[in-house]
This record gives structure tokens, C-alpha cells and sequence, in this order.
């Protein structure tokens, strides 16, 4: 644990701006489940994940700085164990056996991969730094990766997959292998999409032709789309007012409180209240990158841009396919959407990047 003293080194753009969103989050959580029976369930058990979440928080930023790169393959083998596990006893939830259910709490061990697997790659890209420049150094860092990837694939869970592409690519880069083998990889990625396109499954299929043109099938897998765009665009430049979008308390929206959150805030608080929270978000990822880029620790350099990497393509994807210019994967919006396992995820991974920004400044 860090002294109480180092506590005054807590990087308050980062805290202020979670709490922000967290807040943000529950506005909206409400607004999209109000009208429903039992309304504040939702919130009330929101409420409760932020508690968990800053519990993480707390421990993940307090934690000694030189036991996270021992513990990093804890981190991670513990994390591979529950994916090969949610396989064999998981609960099956929107076509994918990915949740393990405990009651009033589900835990989705994909998510606590996405962590175990920055902290491994962290791990060994700064301990084999001396072969940076090798074509092993990329090839067993995507093994690393990959392991992971195909389990969760197994599931199937097409969304939590593609964010770990962007983390590997990312966190190479920052490490400093050659530009040429990342180039490589994102060609053979491309030359790899047959091959892909023929194992994903027939409603994978269907999501990313529907992607092309939702019209092709509106009341069916289009749908979502559709009325997701249709909520935004009718949202216009300062949207209709909170808890008063049509769209989404005549229920068009589904998974309004969750992966379709955006679309409330943009049909109730319009084209400004969505630029106020991407600002806000791209503040807080300016401010994380900041820690990154003043750590003298590779190790914790990596780190912190592997997280950032996370929530950046988290806010990409989910933004993207709310307004139409991704396919509908149901990748949660960090912070802001509903649920318990990624929420406490990415708190925790926001304490370890205040956890990095206090022992730089202990030094």
C-alpha cells in the first residue's frame, strides 16, 4: 500500500471526470427505465456496481507500484481460467455464453480479461525490450493476445474481441517494434477477413450486412439501428429535454439503459450534451495519456496506454453504432451504460493510471 501521504498526488482531472460520467451515466440510466415497472432497480443496483467500482478504484491506486508487474501474470492466468470456465458453466445471454450468474450479480470474465491481458503484454514487452526490433517480440505478444481472443470468440463475443486489436497494435507500437511488422499484421488482418467472414455465425453475418443497409431488414436485425438513429437525429442541436425523448420512453430504443445509452442522450440533450460528454471523455483520455507519457517506467507506460486503449475503443465502437457508422456489436459505453463487470473494470483500470501518476511523483 502507498503511503497516506502520496495521496496528495491523486491526479483529480482523472477522479473528477469518472465521477462525472459516472453521473452522467446514472442520469440517463433513469431516464431510460423510469416508466418501467420497478424503475429504480436499475439505479439502485447501478449505485451499488460504482460502490464495487470504487472499492477497485481505491485498491487498484493504493496498490505497491512494483508488485503490479509481479502480479501480472496472476492477472492474467486467472483471468484465462475463467474464460475456459464461462464455457463449460456460463450462462448464455444474447446468444453468447459469457456471463457467470451469481444472483443479482452476473460477472463477465471477457472483461476481466481485457485487464489481465494489458498487464501481461506490459509485462513482457518491457521485460524483452532488448528485442524490440525482432519479429518474436510481435509474434509472441500476439500470442499473448490471441489466446484470450479465441476463447472469447468462442463464446461468441465478436465486440470484446475487436477492442483487443487496437491494444495490441497500440501497446507495440508504444513499446517500439518495427513499424513493419504492425503494417503486416493489419495486412494480413485484412487478407484474413474470408476466413473470418466464413466462422462467424449466421446473426454475426446478418449484423454486419445490416451494418452496410439497416433497410434490408428494418423490423428485424436493422432495427436496432434504425431507431437508434432515428432517436439521435430527432434529439437535433439541444435535444428534447431529460426523460422526454419519444423515442426512447415510447420504448422504440432497445437496450435503451445499456448498449443504446447514447441514443437517449443524444435524443434528450441533442448534438451539445453528446459533444459535452465526448468532450468529457476525451479529456479524461487526454489526461490518462498524460500519466503515460510522464512515467519514467515502461512497464507503467504501457500500462496506463494499454487502458487508455480500452476506453478509447470502447467509446468508438459504442458512439459508432449508435449512430450508425459501426456494426451493432453490444459493446457497453464505458462509465455511462449499465452493467456491473465493465463498469468495476474500468474503474479499477483508472486506478491503476492514478496508481502509476503517484509513484512517478513519489519518486
Amino acid at each position: 500500500m502507498i503511503p497516506l501521504r502520496a495521496l496528495k498526488f491523486i491526479n483529480l482531472k482523472i477522479l473528477f471526470l469518472m465521477l462525472f460520467l459516472l453521473g452522467i451515466g446514472l442520469a440517463f440510466i433513469y431516464s431510460a427505465s423510469y416508466q418501467d415497472s420497478g424503475a429504480l432497480l436499475f439505479v439502485h443496483k447501478q449505485l451499488f456496481f460504482i460502490g464495487v467500482g470504487l472499492i477497485a478504484f481505491w485498491f487498484a491506486m493504493n496498490m505497491e507500484f512494483r508488485t503490479l508487474n509481479l502480479a501480472s501474470p496472476f492477472f492474467y492466468f486467472s483471468s484465462l481460467l475463467m474464460l475456459v470456465l464461462v464455457l463449460w458453466v456460463g450462462q448464455i445471454h444474447n446468444g453468447a455464453k459469457s456471463w457467470f450468474d451469481f444472483g443479482f450479480f452476473s460477472l463477465q470474465p471477457s472483461e476481466i480479461a481485457k485487464m489481465g491481458i494489458v498487464f501481461m503484454l506490459a509485462r513482457y514487452l518491457s521485460e524483452r525490450r532488448e528485442d524490440r526490433f525482432k519479429l518474436s517480440y510481435v509474434l509472441i505478444s500476439t500470442i499473448w493476445v490471441g489466446i484470450p481472443m479465441l476463447l472469447i470468440l468462442k463464446q461468441p463475443d465478436l465486440g470484446t474481441a475487436m477492442v483487443l486489436v487496437p491494444v495490441l497494435l497500440g501497446m507495440l507500437f508504444i513499446a517500439g517494434a518495427r513499424l513493419r511488422y504492425l503494417v503486416g499484421m493489419i495486412l494480413l488482418s485484412v487478407l484474413s477477413l474470408p476466413v473470418i467472414w466464413s466462422v462467424l455465425h449466421s446473426y454475426q453475418r446478418q449484423r454486419l450486412m445490416v451494418f452496410l443497409n439497416p433497410n434490408r431488414d428494418p423490423l428485424g436485425s436493422g432495427y436496432h439501428a434504425i431507431q437508434s438513429k432515428i432517436a439521435v437525429g430527432s434529439g437535433g442541436w439541444f435535444g428534447k429535454g431529460w426523460l422526454q425523448g419519444t423515442q426512447s420512453q415510447l420504448h422504440f430504443v432497445p437496450e435503451r439503459h445499456t448498449d443504446f445509452i447514447f441514443s437517449v442522450l443524444g435524443e434528450e440533450w441533442g448534438f451539445i450534451g453528446c459533444w459535452m460528454v465526448l468532450l468529457a471523455y476525451l479529456l479524461l483520455i487526454l489526461s490518462a495519456l498524460q500519466v503515460a507519457t510522464s512515467s519514467e517506467d515502461l512497464f507503467g507506460r504501457l500500462l496506463a496506454v494499454g487502458f487508455v486503449l480500452v476506453l478509447i475503443a470502447h467509446v468508438i465502437i459504442n458512439t459508432g453504432m449508435t449512430v450508425g457508422v459501426a456494426p451493432i456489436t453490444g459493446i457497453p459505453l464505458s462509465l455511462i451504460s449499465y452493467g456491473g463487470s465493465h463498469l468495476i473494470t474500468i474503474m479499477a483500470c483508472l486506478g491503476f493510471i492514478e496508481n502509476i501518476h503517484i509513484a512517478k511523483n513519489l519518486r
